[in-house]
């Protein structure tokens, strides 16, 4: 697994939980070093372990915690770098739906080596859509969850979100979008600031 990933989880827990939880973590994942590299690739089992150790240590629901993850990815100021990744996906939360399915290669373009779940939008009605994710790590689903949710408020959009559950390492988010223009949007620039 990509260093971005499991640094990511370090900082989501530090910064709303505290270094203090995230100590906690990991010495119950029996980790060696508490900061993880960004550019560095793990292996697959330790961001498991670092998942299932802090649901147990923050008793804390699993998806609940992955949700809030992808939230916190979207939403916190220190992670901008991500918001203007998916933001580059369209003008609209439409328009950012249909860029999913390219999301996989344009991460690649910005860290080579980063792999993040293959992923696949179907439309079956003008607002109804559903997402199907395949990723060697179980619960990108929930993840994803939180990060649509907060990428539809940053758009202005109501949706209502449904996961789908999991099978053979798929797993599906059922994706209404309720009204297109219901808030005003977060401002964007093409251009980052200096």
């Amino acid at each position: 697994m990509h260093g971005l990933i499991n640094k990511s989880i370090e900082a989501f827990v530090k910064d709303t939980y505290g270094d203090d939880a995230w100590r906690a973590i990991g010495a119950k994942a029996d980790l060696e070093d508490l900061s993880f590299e960004a550019m560095m690739v793990y292996d697959t089992p330790v961001t498991t372990r670092i998942v299932v150790c802090a649901t147990e240590v923050l008793n804390v629901d699993c998806a609940d915690f992955l949700q809030n993850l992808g939230t916190y990815l979207v939403s916190q100021p220190t992670q901008q770098a991500v918001r203007r990744l998916l933001r580059f996906g369209g003008v609209d939360f439409v328009d950012f739906l249909y860029s999913l399915d390219d999301l996989h290669d344009r991460a690649r373009l910005a860290v080579p080596d980063l792999f993040l779940p293959n992923l696949e939008l179907r439309e079956h009605t003008v607002n109804q859509f559903s997402l199907t994710i395949r990723s060697d790590l179980l619960g990108f689903g929930h993840v994803l969850i939180g990060l649509l949710t907060a990428m539809a408020d940053d758009y202005g959009a109501l949706v209502m979100l449904e996961y789908g559950g999991s099978q053979e390492g798929v797993e599906t988010i059922a994706i209404a979008l309720l009204e297109s223009a219901f808030a005003a949007g977060n401002r964007f620039e093409l251009g980052a600031r200096a």
